[in-house]
């Protein structure tokens, strides 16, 4: 056991001085090789001597846990990752996870939320108290400026410019971008900054913008359960990461380029981007299909 932990914690260090993951990304393959080490250990095994048919049956044993396509290949994208360590580190001659197969994860459609839902999610937040116009100023924040989730709860007081309406945001692999927000969110976070982060702060001194209730900067689980919450009183049953994808849909709807919403999502690939053309395409047909109602199912 004490061999699996000092790998892993070689590997933690790999992933993030070498291969620069995210946070999110580091926690999510090292998590998947530690069940992987205690797996091989159950059956006599070890990472120096493991062939693909192994890595294969331990895939099969991860597909038996209720695993979908999208996790098994993430998995199969962290055991090469390990194994490559393993390779640098003079532990193996080989990849064996180099021979397995990446399952083709579908890419699904983001779900989007019209404005009025929006609206109705962050009226449903209760601002009355140091918590609640935290989290208001926060989704709207969100929602604002397209973040993710870690980037918003990432930033720092020096990363906020209101003069210009603009936020130092951190994305994945620590790349730095600015991001506009708008006036409604200045207002907010205004009123936040002033009045509800200075109680709960409780005299604490930390750069974060958002706080938690010891004064410490704001995890990401809580948060999601809050706006889970607000999303369920205002019935739409949505997640938090809806935000983002709702800002992204209604530029583009709103007449943005492609190349404009890559910048402001942080995103390195365009064909990342493209995924929320395919959900304007899929209202224009529901609209197409409403108002000429004439035209056959064929026809369609």
């Amino acid at each position: 056991m004490d061999d699996g932990r000092r790998l892993l914690e070689g590997y933690r260090s790999r992933l993030v001085a070498v291969e620069r993951r995210s946070p999110l990304t580091v926690e999510t393959y090292v998590a998947e090789i530690r069940r992987c080490l205690e797996r091989l250990a159950e059956i006599g095994a070890d990472a120096a001597t493991i062939d693909a048919l192994g890595l294969t049956d331990y895939l099969l044993s991860r597909r038996a846990d209720g695993l979908d396509d999208r996790s098994v290949a993430k998995a199969v994208s962290a055991l090469r990752s390990f194994f490559r360590h393993l390779m640098d580190e003079g532990l193996r001659v080989d990849n064996p996870a180099a021979l397995l197969e990446r399952p083709r994860a579908g890419r699904r459609l983001p779900d989007v939320l019209p404005r009025e839902a929006v609206e109705a999610v962050l009226a449903a937040v209760d601002a009355g108290t140091p918590r609640g116009l935290r989290d208001r100023a926060l989704f709207e924040l969100i929602y604002s400026s397209g973040l993710r989730i870690s980037e918003a709860v990432g930033l720092d007081l020096a990363d906020l410019s209101f003069g210009e309406g603009l936020a130092r945001v951190r994305g994945k692999g620590n790349k730095e971008r600015l991001v506009p927000f708008g006036t409604r969110a200045a207002t907010l976070l205004r009123e936040y900054l002033d009045v509800a982060r200075p109680a709960l702060a409780k005299a604490k001194r930390s750069s974060a913008v958002f706080l938690n209730r010891s004064g410490g900067r704001l995890g990401r689980k809580g948060i999601w359960k809050n706006y889970a919450a607000a999303a369920a009183l205002a019935g739409t049953g949505s997640k938090l990461h809806t935000l983002r994808h709702s800002f992204a849909t209604e530029l583009l709807n709103g007449g943005a380029d492609l190349r404009s919403v890559q910048e402001l999502l942080g995103h390195a690939d365009l064909n990342t981007t493209q995924i929320y053309t395919h959900v304007d395409a899929s209202s224009l047909r529901a609209a197409h299909a409403r108002y000429l109602p004439r035209l056959t199912e064929r026809e369609r």
